[in-house]
């Protein structure tokens, strides 16, 4: 009996690691078939001894593949159980792979999205920029090690997982499990995106609104205090207890403070609903930039920002 020819765990994980570099070679006709194809030759040359036949493999994963990076692991699993089907004699054909490939990087891409770029990263992100903020050398490094140790982790173990369970994973693909995972990952990512809106943008509008002339007492009278460090002290010691206002005999009020007195943030809130907007438009994210740079810099001229 004729030895069946089997994928070990360490041409499994040289796949994994070269899958990493998926959208290496990127480009418009057929997406991320070249990164594919490189992610896949360790495989095809344990598979296949004879040359020919790793030319016909590779050339038929050269086709159009397109999904999101991460989520494409699974998919390669299930790939990885089919060449090896057919290297051992299953009647499997170029169609039936290709057909698998483009099954699942459909369902899978609108996964990725929700459950990496709008969930997962948002929130490492900003707990390691607010370590950073503080100074703290911990907040690159957490990223960086806790974002990578995860996402490698997901892709070696789902990558297992298709190889073991083979096609059979793509029964589940149409059910409601995905789809609940997309759903609920959305939901979190849409929350933590709207509780970093507060942190990550900011608008101050300079405008003055009203200039109130305070009574003595209420500010600090500069001209009365000591001289020395006692008038020091002594200015330090009524700025505790005044506030911001008591640094001049007019208290001013700006357009910005009347709204953060009524709901802190609106205006932040209200200009990233208005570039989603523009953006489900089908607005350019650089023309969005841009106009943002161009407003930015007018308001800032004339005063109002």
């Amino acid at each position: 009996m004729e030895k069946k020819i089997q994928l070990s765990k360490k041409e499994r994980f040289s796949v994994a690691l070269r899958h990493q570099y998926l959208q290496g070679s990127w480009n418009y006709e057929r997406m991320q078939n070249g990164g594919w194809a490189f992610s896949i030759i360790p495989a095809i040359k344990k598979l296949y001894p004879n040359k020919e036949d790793q030319v016909a493999a590779l050339q038929r994963h050269l086709e159009f593949y397109n999904t999101h990076p991460y989520v494409s692991s699974p998919v390669m699993g299930v790939t990885l159980a089919l060449e090896e089907e057919r290297a051992n004699g299953v009647p499997v054909e170029d169609a039936a792979i290709q057909g698998v490939k483009i099954g699942m990087m459909g369902p899978l891409a609108g996964v990725g999205d929700p459950v990496f770029w709008f969930t997962a990263r948002p929130i490492l992100g900003a707990l390691g920029a607010s370590l950073a903020l503080g100074g703290s050398i911990a907040g690159p490094l957490l990223f960086f090690f806790v974002w990578n140790i995860m996402r490698f982790g997901f892709m070696w173990y789902t990558q297992e997982f298709g190889y073991k369970v083979g096609t059979t994973i793509t029964k589940d693909l149409s059910g409601g499990l995905l789809g609940k995972i997309t759903q609920g990952a959305s939901i979190l990512g849409m929350f933590i995106i709207g509780a970093l809106v507060q942190r990550w943008v900011s608008i101050s509008f300079t405008s003055v609104v009203s200039t109130v002339k305070q009574s003595k007492g209420a500010y600090i009278d500069w001209a009365s205090l000591p001289a020395g460090t006692d008038g020091i002290k002594a200015a330090l010691e009524q700025y505790s207890s005044l506030g911001a206002t008591g640094l001049n005999p007019d208290k001013v009020t700006t357009l910005q403070q009347n709204l953060d007195s009524l709901i802190p943030g609106f205006a932040a809130v209200l200009l990233t609903l208005f570039c989603c907007w523009l953006l489900k438009k089908k607005v350019s994210p650089i023309v969005i930039i841009l106009a943002l740079f161009g407003v930015g810099i007018i308001s800032r001229v004339l005063g109002i920002m």
